[in-house]
């Protein structure tokens, strides 16, 4: 599995890549600009390993304590936190529910203080913002997930290599050789306390 360092190095050398390509293909300097901005975000600040203590962890600062409850809740390298799609949409809906738990706790101190905080005013005033804007959201979800799959498939390839180097092509099925031994294991063990009909008489007697 490649470190923090060697990932990071894989989005800023994958940026000008993700860049050409999404302009080549949607002809629009804007949209352009938040697929890279997703993506970059994406690798080094939103990815995969925030199920981790990593770098990606880390550079959330004082915010980090938002990732704990996550962390505590995935396994590291999971479909979940690593998977394509939903490994991107399971972030998003996580920050999503701590955006919600924002607004009921600013309405509860606005309703005992008398404060005019207004956030859920602002958050309201945001959904016909991004339906107008539905081509940059789409752009910045592309984004983040590019610079997901992007890590993703690093650690796959990655630990795939290994496998492959140093067992062969029967390391790159290790999961299904294991599974096969142990229903060999357990066969040969039910076969071993199968009592036989003269024994068991003998232990009658």
């Amino acid at each position: 599995m490649p470190s923090g360092r060697t990932h990071d190095r894989i989005t800023l050398w994958s940026l000008p890549i993700v860049t050409g390509l999404s302009f080549g293909l949607v002809h629009s300097t804007h949209l352009t600009l938040f697929v890279s901005g997703g993506f970059l975000f994406s690798g080094l600040m939103f990815g995969p390993d925030l199920d981790i203590n990593s770098r990606q962890f880390q550079r959330w600062g004082w915010f980090k304590w938002l990732w704990r409850p996550y962390q505590r809740s995935l396994n590291h390298r999971s479909f979940l936190s690593h998977g394509p799609i939903i490994g991107t949409a399971l972030r998003l809906l996580y920050l999503l529910n701590w955006l919600v738990v924002l607004v009921v706790l600013s309405s509860i101190i606005d309703k005992l203080l008398g404060l005019e905080l207004s956030i859920l005013g602002f958050i309201t005033s945001l959904w016909p913002l991004l339906s107008q804007n539905y081509q940059e959201v789409i752009a910045l979800l592309v984004g983040l997930e590019l610079g997901s799959m992007s890590h993703s498939l690093s650690d796959w390839s990655g630990s795939a290599y290994r496998r492959f180097k140093t067992k062969g092509l029967s390391g790159l099925l290790p999961r299904i050789k294991a599974k096969k031994q142990a229903r060999k294991y357990s066969r040969s063990s039910n076969s071993s306390k199968v009592v036989s009909p003269a024994s068991r008489r003998r232990t009658k007697k």
